[in-house]
């Protein structure tokens, strides 16, 4: 006797050869966490309403020294998304009427409802280069009226190399 189970019998794989490939980092750290100031529920009163606007640096570093300009961006992916509110993550914490909401390099906000593949090659190589940085951002977005308490998120992310 075998067993089943309702399945569309599919694994999904996905990679990327390319001419480059470097060390990647957050914040300067392999296993990173951003931390938000604390903001006052005040300021997140109504939906749209944004607080708290952070940095943080994607860097690249151990890069063979580029021999031609080398376009590389970033690519983020979301982990529980709000699409009725531009994109935004989801709170895992314990406030309400607020979410997450990341900004790129230009403070555009960044709309996480599908992966997102940045197209300003922040992270380009020029001629000689072995490293580069690029600043994004993250921010409170309010839902709704905030109510007191944590709040935490996260993102997948990578660099994309063509």
């Amino acid at each position: 006797m075998t067993a089943s189970a309702v399945s569309d019998n599919t694994i999904s794989f996905q990679g990327e050869v390319a001419d480059q490939t470097c060390e990647v980092s957050v914040n300067s750290d392999s296993a990173p966490v951003v931390l938000l100031p604390t903001a006052a529920v005040s300021s997140l009163t109504t939906a749209g309403n944004v607080a708290g606007t952070t940095s943080f640096e994607i860097a690249l570093s151990g890069c063979e020294e580029a021999a031609a300009a080398t376009t590389i961006n970033t690519v983020f992916s979301g982990n529980l998304v709000d699409t009725a509110n531009k994109g935004t993550l989801k709170n895992t914490g314990t406030a309400t009427n607020v979410n997450l909401q990341l900004l790129d390099t230009t403070n555009d906000e960044i709309d996480l409802s599908s992966t997102w593949t940045s197209t300003k090659n922040e992270l380009g190589l020029a001629v000689g280069d072995e490293s580069a940085s690029a600043t994004f951002y993250v921010q409170y977005y309010a839902t709704g009226q905030a109510t007191a308490g944590t709040v935490a998120g996260s993102i997948e992310y990578a660099v994309s190399y063509l």
